[in-house]
C-alpha cells in the first residue's frame, strides 16, 4: 500500500497509539498486566509508529505546499544543534513540572536553570524539530505530518501545566514561580560541558543516521 492510503493510515494508527493507551481506563489496565515493561514497550510502539509514519510521509504523493527554497533546506542544520541541547539539557536534569529528565539532584525552585526558559524542554525540541522540518520539506504530506507535530508539543505545554497545576496544587505555584512555559528572554542556564557534548554527539549521531532512516541526506 503506498501513497496517501498508505500515510493516511500511518497517520491514524499514530494518533490512535497516542490517544488510546493514556486514557484511563486503558492505562491502568495494561500498566497492572505489563508492569514496567508497560513504559518499555509503549516507547518502543511509539518509535516505530512514528517511523513508518514519517517514511510514508516521505513516499506521499508530492504536492507542493511551500516552494524548495534552497535556504529553507539550511534551517533544519541550523536550529537541530538547538533542539539536541534542549534535549541533552532537559534529559539531565530533575523536572517535577514535564515529564522527561533523569537528574540526580533535587529541582530547586529558587535556581529553575533550563526551566527558566521553559518548563517543557523536550516539548519546545519537538516544536522547534517540527517546524524547521515543515519548512524545509513543504510537500502537503511533510506539512500535516510536522504541522501536527508542532501543534501537539504546544497543545502538550498548557495541557501538561493544566494537569500539573491540578494534582500539585499549591506546591506547583512555589516550583514554577520562576519557570516559564517559554521566555525567550530568560537568563541563568549556562550549560555544562557535559551537556554540550551529549548535544553534539546527539547532532552528529542523527546527521549520520538521517540518510540510513529517512533514505535522504540532511545537506543542502
Amino acid at each position: 500500500m503506498l501513497g496517501w492510503g498508505e500515510f493516511s493510515l500511518a497517520l491514524a494508527v499514530f494518533l490512535l497509539s497516542h490517544a488510546v493507551p493514556v486514557r484511563p481506563p486503558v492505562r491502568p489496565w495494561l500498566i497492572a498486566r505489563l508492569g514496567t515493561r508497560y513504559f518499555a514497550a509503549y516507547s518502543a510502539l511509539s518509535l516505530a509508529v512514528l517511523g513508518w509514519l514519517i517514511l510514508a510521509a516521505a513516499r506521499a504523493p508530492y504536492v507542493e505546499v511551500i516552494p524548495p527554497w534552497p535556504a529553507l533546506r539550511w534551517l533544519p542544520l541550523l536550529v537541530m544543534p538547538v533542539v539536541c541541547l534542549l534535549a541533552a539539557g532537559g534529559m539531565a536534569i530533575r523536572n517535577p513540572l514535564s515529564f522527561g529528565g533523569m537528574g540526580r539532584r533535587p529541582f530547586d525552585p529558587a535556581q529553575p536553570g533550563l526551566l527558566a526558559l521553559t518548563r517543557h524542554p523536550l516539548l519546545l525540541a519537538a516544536f522547534l524539530w517540527a517546524l524547521s522540518h515543515l519548512l524545509a520539506n513543504g510537500s502537503l504530506a511533510h506539512v500535516l505530518l510536522f504541522g501536527l507535530f508542532a501543534g501537539f508539543s504546544v497543545i502538550g505545554m498548557a495541557l501538561i501545566d493544566r494537569r500539573k497545576r491540578r494534582e500539585m496544587g499549591a506546591e506547583w505555584d512555589r516550583l514554577a514561580r520562576r519557570t516559564a512555559r517559554f521566555d525567550p528572554a530568560a537568563r541563568g542556564w549556562v550549560p555544562g560541558a557535559g551537556i554540550w557534548l551529549a548535544a553534539a554527539a546527539l547532532y552528529l549521531l542523527l546527521l549520520a543516521a538521517h540518510p540510513l532512516v529517512i533514505g535522504l541526506s540532511p545537506l543542502p
